[in-house]
């Protein structure tokens, strides 16, 4: 049966306008793909969870496999806020950054409960954390946004593809814009996305 993946989320995916010399993730995504399989672009560049519902809007009717990386702008906003203030003692930083977190996670398994709705299979995608020149606090908020990403996606039993161990490499990231996958980091995630896709029956597990 011939396969039609759906891309939803941020500029993970939609990294086009970051690789000016290169070819994006969906290009070298249905170059891994059989000849008569799709692969369909939602992501927009700088989406967050609550975007991705305009995006689900779109999907064609032969949708057979959805894939999401979403969560990294969610981050970002977060972190303009949680990094600006005056410094403030560890144990109230910390319930900041817990709140902060929970309001997340609860718009994110919001989501995956609209997409599995679908019935379709879903893999979901961790947000990268070796991007050139990211500070050691940065890394530290991003751990437990992960940490969100990854429970509620083992918790409803889906694959997850962990980009922070794909894209490991400084040129795995844009020249362009640090934060997007350039040429080398978007081929590792098609081929992932790929991979993901390789095994139906085993579609349940993490891809690294």
């Amino acid at each position: 049966m011939a396969k039609h993946v759906a891309l939803l989320g941020d500029s993970i995916f939609d990294n086009a306008a970051y690789v000016p010399s290169g070819p994006a993730v969906l290009d070298i995504l249905r170059d891994r793909l059989a000849p008569e399989d799709q692969a369909t672009l939602l992501a927009v560049d700088g989406a967050c969870v609550a975007n991705v519902y305009r995006q689900l809007q779109n999907l064609p009717d032969d949708v057979t496999h959805v894939v999401l990386s979403i969560g990294g702008n969610d981050a970002l906003i977060a972190a303009s806020d949680l990094f600006t203030e005056d410094p403030q003692p560890l144990g109230h930083a910390l319930e900041r950054v817990a709140n902060t977190v929970s309001a997340f996670g609860k718009e994110y398994r919001e989501l995956l409960t609209e997409i599995r709705m679908l019935e379709k299979p879903l893999a979901v995608c961790t947000i990268y954390d070796r991007v050139p020149g990211l500070g050691i606090a940065e890394r530290a908020g991003l751990s437990v946004f992960n940490d969100r990403i990854t429970r509620t996606a083992f918790e409803m039993g889906l694959t997850v593809i962990d980009l922070r161990l794909i894209c490991d490499e400084a040129g795995d990231y844009s020249t362009v814009s640090p934060i997007e996958p350039s040429a080398q980091g978007g081929k590792k995630i098609a081929e992932a996305i790929a991979g993901a896709l390789s095994s139906v029956t085993s579609y349940r597990r993490v891809v690294v």
